[in-house]
């Protein structure tokens, strides 16, 4: 059964001096601030597409990553994923790096670094993002 979630954004003004509001609409947790400044340079207590990305994709990963260990008979504990996406403006979205750690009884580093691969490529997010450079760090806690 396929799955739709929403999202909008209310903008005013032009790019440089302008701002938004990001409104979770599926979900109803709320809004967030956006304006060039804080996706360019500084947050300042603002988003950005790129947050939001980054948010997307370590969920994800660790979705998929979770899914694959259990299928193969070693679920996590425990998986503390971030993601960082590198915007350079004028170019766009030029590489994400994934991170993950990893509690997984039963699991030694080579066997986990290759489900962390499986799960990188595989996870809807990274497959979606496909035209970007993603990288991985995976290790076992």
């Amino acid at each position: 059964m396929a799955t739709t979630r929403s999202a909008h954004t209310e903008w005013e003004g032009n790019l440089l001096e302008g701002s938004g509001t990001v409104t979770f609409d599926s979900s109803g947790i709320g809004q967030q601030a956006v304006s060039w400044p804080s996706r360019a340079e500084q947050a300042n207590g603002k988003t950005s597409p790129e947050e939001l990305i980054a948010a997307a994709h370590s969920s994800c990963f660790s979705m998929a990553l979770s899914h694959g260990l259990s299928g193969a008979g070693t679920p996590p504990t425990k998986l503390v994923t971030s993601a960082d996406v590198t915007f350079q403006p004028g170019e766009g979205i030029t590489g994400i790096h994934l991170i993950v750690e990893g509690t997984v009884p039963g699991l030694d580093e080579q066997a986990f670094q290759a489900a962390a691969e499986d799960a990188k490529k595989n996870c809807p997010v990274s497959q979606a993002l496909s035209g970007t450079t993603i990288t991985l760090t995976a290790k076992l806690a």
